[in-house]
């Protein structure tokens, strides 16, 4: 069964999600602090991460930024939407608030692992310079490797299934919301808006263009 890292100062919370995913048959680690997670990650790869942000020594948006190739789900206090919005954009592919439902919990720890094992393997889409990867989830550009959020990647993948065509807004939310059932079309457009940034980076192109009231299409002419 997959083996997931809780990451929470309060003990009473880290104690019963860990009972919980004990009797749903997972493994489990458990950190109380951010150090004491870092040190955890450094000898070993858990299948999904449980994290909190508020935590003693180094923060959860600080671990956060050091994590990769691993599903991270947020479980914090922090309800505002900017916070929800800042820490998928910082490549967290899921939150949720506290407190929470603990079955709710269980089915989106079910929906990142099934995404997560789902990743086509040996497959590499191309479009011009753009690769994708999916089976490790990279992309690079001109040969150079760019890091992408878990979002940022559902949302090229997407596009370049459907190159040079318009794809409506509408149809990316619901193609994305197994990733990050909590974006919105507002978000959407952050999302796109970085997305934009980290490919002209490489090479000066805008591969990315918005269709006033429609949606986003993916073309090197623009």
């Amino acid at each position: 069964m997959p083996n997931i890292l809780i990451i929470d100062d309060d003990v009473s919370i880290n104690d019963m999600i860990s009972e919980a995913l004990v009797t749903e048959g997972y493994t489990v680690q458990k950190a109380y602090s951010g150090t004491e997670a870092m040190m955890l990650l450094s000898q070993y790869k858990p299948d999904l991460i449980l994290l909190d942000l508020m935590l003693p020594g180094i923060t959860g948006e600080e671990l956060l930024s050091d994590i990769n190739d691993i599903p991270v789900i947020v479980v914090s206090a922090k309800a505002d939407i900017s916070d929800k919005v800042g820490l998928l954009l910082g490549g967290a592919d899921d939150y949720i608030t506290k407190p929470f439902n603990i079955q709710e919990l269980l089915a989106r720890i079910t929906v990142q692992l099934r995404q997560h094992k789902n990743i086509s393997h040996h497959n590499r889409m191309t479009y011009h310079d753009i690769t994708l990867d999916t089976d490790i989830h990279t992309l690079s550009v001109n040969g150079e490797n760019v890091k992408l959020t878990r979002t940022e990647y559902a949302i090229l993948k997407l596009l370049m299934q459907r190159p040079e065509q318009v794809v409506a807004k509408l149809t990316i939310l619901e193609s994305i919301s197994i990733d990050t059932p909590d974006c919105t079309e507002d978000s959407l457009k952050i999302h796109i808006h970085n997305l934009r940034k980290k490919l002209k980076t490489v090479n000066g192109k805008d591969y990315i263009s918005a269709v006033w009231g429609i949606g986003f299409m993916l073309s090197e002419k623009n």
